[in-house]
């Protein structure tokens, strides 16, 4: 009831959100959302470390942008076009990884993904180190002008809350259950008769494709693609969002993705107001020093809390539980 509860309230506040905040940075946060959790569905719930979800995510970015772009598709089959091309993309790159284990998994993901990131850079669809401009907005089934912010927002939206109602239904679900057996113990579940590389790949397909549904979705939102959504460093990116929000729970990687990307974004903002506040000048370079920034954050989950933020939380409220039942 009280996970119902605060789903219930989220939502509530997504549908008011964009009356007081910028509408485009807030589908950029929930673009970002989408792309942790699916991140969390292969690491969190499969225990499958990729150094390499930043091609999935400019994949469905670039295709989605080429198909509106260059062949005039409407929105919703450009985007649906981003997905399939990162699905393909999983599948391709997944069928690979799996037939290793632990750290070579994550390096063939990052070999794999720097393929992709130089393919991006030399092909001549993307346009190289300018990539795709100008990938208009269009309107959705004909009717809905998506060049409006605000209706825009709620499409986005309902995109996210579609992608992490699936993500939920995954993990839930009897298949969801042989993942996590996975993670827990494999040589189990390969003694108890399940295709372990079959059930590994579909959730890293899977994971692809959500991701790649996050790249085309902001895609459209900001209106281009750069190579930036390909860099190694997105990848980072995204397992730094994972681990801050909380490694295997729901909603902690929405929360890690919304307090990353906020931060990149109003640092500078930060840091000129605590110059003014504090008159101490050094603060105003926090804008330029975001890698830092950032890497602190990290250095303090990992040392401090662990589980990440909703994972603390939790671990605390279990913790209470547990004493009250005591006494």
């Amino acid at each position: 009831m009280n996970q119902k509860l605060g789903y219930l309230l989220a939502f509530v506040l997504a549908l008011a959100a964009p009356f007081v905040g910028y509408p485009v940075f807030l589908m950029n946060l929930l673009c970002f959302g989408l792309f942790a959790c699916a991140f969390n569905l292969l690491i969190g719930y499969t225990g499958l470390l990729s150094f390499g979800h930043a091609a999935f995510l400019g994949a469905g970015g670039y295709l989605a942008g080429y198909a509106l772009t260059e062949l005039g598709l409407p929105t919703e089959v450009g985007i649906l076009v981003g997905v399939a091309a990162s699905a393909l993309l999983g599948l391709v790159v997944g069928a690979l990884a799996i037939r290793r284990q632990g750290i070579y998994f994550s390096m063939i993901t990052l070999a794999l993904a720097q393929m992709v990131y130089f393919a991006g850079l030399r092909a001549p669809f993307t346009h190289g180190e300018d990539g795709l401009q100008g990938v208009p907005r269009g309107t959705l089934f004909g009717m809905l002008d998506l060049g409006n912010d605000l209706t825009l927002y709620y499409v986005v939206l309902a995109i996210v809350i579609a992608g992490f109602a699936l993500i939920v239904r995954t993990v839930h679900s009897p298949f969801g259950q042989v993942l996590k057996a996975i993670k827990e113990n494999e040589a189990r579940a390969v003694s108890l008769g399940y295709d372990v590389d079959k059930y590994k790949l579909l959730a890293f397909v899977l994971s692809a494709a959500l991701s790649g549904l996050a790249g085309a979705t902001r895609t459209v939102v900001m209106g281009s693609e750069t190579l930036a959504d390909l860099h190694w460093s997105m990848s980072g990116l995204v397992i730094l969002m994972t681990l801050v929000g909380g490694m295997g729970t729901v909603v902690g990687p929405i929360i890690g993705a919304f307090i990353i990307i906020a931060l990149q974004n109003r640092l500078g903002d930060i840091g000129a107001w605590l110059v003014h506040t504090t008159n101490i000048e050094w603060f105003g370079t926090l804008g330029e020093s975001v890698g830092i920034v950032t890497g602190l954050i990290f250095i303090v989950c990992v040392l401090l809390f662990r589980r990440g933020i909703v994972g603390e939380i939790g671990a605390a409220i279990s913790a209470a539980g547990r004493r009250k039942r005591a006494v």
